[in-house]
């Protein structure tokens, strides 16, 4: 009986009975249920879910297959001894044998505990029960009396009783007997191994989600495993029909109630030699007193009087294959009932698991196709998918193509800056960052931008009468430090008395000049009216001036205007920081009248410095 129960996709904690609440006479009642459960029991129930449930589920499995596999060890335990014709036993493979199997019924018994605390999902319903009565009742019958029905000694105990006395014909249909309850125990250990596998393996996507080799494996130790067991039941059955050969002779020679067990044959069996004749390998079989069938092949082979575990197994393993792969189509049976349905076994059995095998072959060709042909879709449909994207991407590239040429256009650039400025920006659409079309500059690398800035902003610096006398080196560092700004329609700029903080000249777009009175009303005269601001022009002047004239910047100057724009406004801004810097370190290329206030600043700062130092240096030996 494996560890049962169902997938429920949720959650991988074991349950206690949550839903049990306390009744009356000191006993739990179940809400919904009429069972009851006492106030000491708090059976933990493991869900069927539960990674402990999965994993041992697994283990018990594999523990069934290994048990299978190591029963039949039991069946090598018997030794003929020609010379005295009599059977003794190999009583370390028997320890061995009843060692490992000793180990399996361990484990047998920890899982019949272990059903009393599995959850089970209802198949009718779908609810999951974890009611311990229900539990029990659904193990009880008919789970447990297989579980019990394995894990029972019937091969240490009925194996060693049919040779311990081989006394009398009589003992020949005890040995029928207890071959076919020896035999019948495999019936139930299948069952289990079915149960173990059956839930990890009933759905189809778990199915088609093992790798194909395990698959194989599975299949191909199924032939290794019953191979296996029917050799050794070939070896035990071949022993048992030399016993019986000489049982048929004891009649004749009145010694049919001697033993042939070794411990205990004192008798002269030497003219056993002359019935049970077991002919050559190659030879036509002498079945005048007693014909061996399918078993002469093995008894020919020497392998019962070998006590080479090795030799027996392999010889017989041999057999059970070769006449499995064949359905034991080559066999030739004798008149005797027991054997003839051996062999019917053996052909139903090698008919039952090559329709087993090809049964899985064209299940799991059918899950490869249909996983085949899943992926292709799924390949088809992210290929489309990239094909969309990359023509949406595509499309986007040529609609930013477009204004990047317009933008390129309007500011006059020649063709070779041209040529440097477009890789540049279409590398940057690539690499699918957001271009900004109103300020590509941003987007170049700064020899290229400081580039564009001088050619865009240069001349028109050397327009303004306030940088007239400063030398063009000085000039170029102050493109370099313009930035490109941008401003929305109907957005104010600057308005009249606030701080101007920068100079801004226009590249692009149209802006309106005014001044207001105090209150807010319009002044009278000329300057009550609005100056149009338009490409080439500049506000905040007084700016210039201002930092010519004060390097320091202890104050800024006040805006007499308001500046409001038209429409959408391009243009770029030298602030008041970025020009005292520039200016205070090249103070020595301004025009003649310019360089005395940032001489002075310079020597100013440098004394402030100096004094700072020495202060610091004094309060440093003050300290000590």
């Amino acid at each position: 009986m494996s560890f049962r129960g169902n997938r429920r996709g949720k959650g991988d904690s074991f349950r206690i009975n949550e839903d049990i609440e306390e009744g009356q006479n000191g006993r739990h009642v179940r809400n919904g249920g009429d069972s009851m459960l006492r106030s000491s029991s708090s059976m933990k129930i493991f869900e069927p879910d539960h990674w402990f449930s999965q994993s041992w589920r697994i283990i018990f499995g594999v523990s069934c297959v290994i048990a299978i596999a190591m029963d039949p060890l039991f069946f090598y335990v018997p030794v003929i001894d020609e010379d005295k014709k009599c059977i003794g036993l190999d009583k370390k493979l028997r320890t061995t044998a009843i060692i490992l199997r000793s180990v399996t019924d361990i484990i047998g018994v920890i899982n019949i505990i272990l059903q009393f605390h599995s959850g089970y999902k209802d198949e009718k319903s779908g609810d999951e029960i974890n009611d311990p009565w229900k539990i029990a009742r659904r193990y009880l019958w008919p789970y447990f009396l297989i579980d019990i029905l394995v894990i029972l000694p019937l091969p240490q105990v009925f194996i060693l009783i049919i040779f311990r006395e081989l006394r009398g014909s009589k003992s020949l249909n005890t040995r029928k007997v207890l071959n076919c309850i020896v035999f019948l125990q495999y019936v139930p250990r299948i069952f289990q191994i079915y149960q173990s596998w059956k839930d990890p393996n009933k759905r189809a996507d778990k199915l088609s989600e093992t790798p194909m080799w395990v698959k194989a494996a599975f299949n191909f130790s199924l032939y290794i495993i019953a191979s296996h067991v029917l050799g050794a039941f070939c070896y035990f059955l071949s022993i048992q029909r030399e016993t019986a050969c000489w049982h048929r002779a004891c009649v004749n020679k009145e010694c049919s109630e001697s033993s042939f067990n070794c411990d205990h044959s004192l008798g002269n069996y030497t003219f056993l030699n002359d019935v049970c004749i077991i002919s050559p390998p190659n030879t036509t079989p002498n079945t005048t007193f007693f014909d061996f069938g399918i078993f002469l092949g093995v008894l020919q082979s020497g392998v019962m009087q070998s006590k080479s575990f090795s030799d027996k197994f392999f010889q017989c393993f041999w057999w059970g294959l070769r006449n499995l792969s064949s359905l034991g189509q080559n066999l030739q049976t004798s008149n005797y009932i027991w054997e003839s349905l051996f062999t019917i076994l053996i052909s139903l059995f090698g008919l039952l698991l090559f329709s087993y095998f090809i049964g899985n072959l064209q299940l799991y060709m059918q899950f490869e196709t249909e996983r085949t042909e899943e992926k292709r879709k799924k390949a088809e449909e992210e290929m489309n998918e990239k094909k969309k994207k990359a023509e949406v991407e595509r499309e986007k590239m040529n609609e930013a193509k477009h204004p990047i040429e317009i933008w390129m256009f309007k500011h006059r650039f020649p063709e070779q800056m041209k040529e440097d400025i477009r890789p540049n920006v279409i590398n940057s659409l690539e690499r699918k960052q957001d271009v900004n079309v109103k300020n590509l500059l941003h987007h170049l690398p700064e020899e290229l931008r400081n580039k564009a800035k001088r050619f865009l902003y240069l001349e028109l610096l050397k327009k303004l009468p306030v940088l007239e006398n400063i030398n063009e080196q000085v000039l170029l560092k102050i493109c370099d430090s313009l930035k490109p700004v941008y401003y929305n329609e109907k957005s104010y700029i600057v308005r009249e008395g606030d701080p101007i903080d920068e100079t801004v000249f226009i590249t692009d777009g149209v802006a309106w000049s005014y001044s207001t009175s105090n209150n807010g009303e319009a002044i009278s005269g000329s300057s009550s009216l609005a100056e149009r601001l338009e490409k080439g022009d500049f506000f905040g002047g007084e700016l210039l001036e201002f930092v010519l004239k004060n390097p320091s910047l202890p104050q800024l100057a006040i805006s007499p205007r308001t500046v409001k724009t038209h429409g959408p406004i391009e243009g770029f801004a030298l602030m008041a920081e970025d020009l005292k810097n520039i200016v205070c370190k090249n103070w020595l290329r301004l025009g003649e009248g310019q360089s005395e206030p940032f001489a002075a600043y310079v020597v100013q700062a440098a004394w402030r410095r100096h004094h700072e130092k020495k202060n610091l240096e004094k309060s440093s030996q003050g300290g000590r």
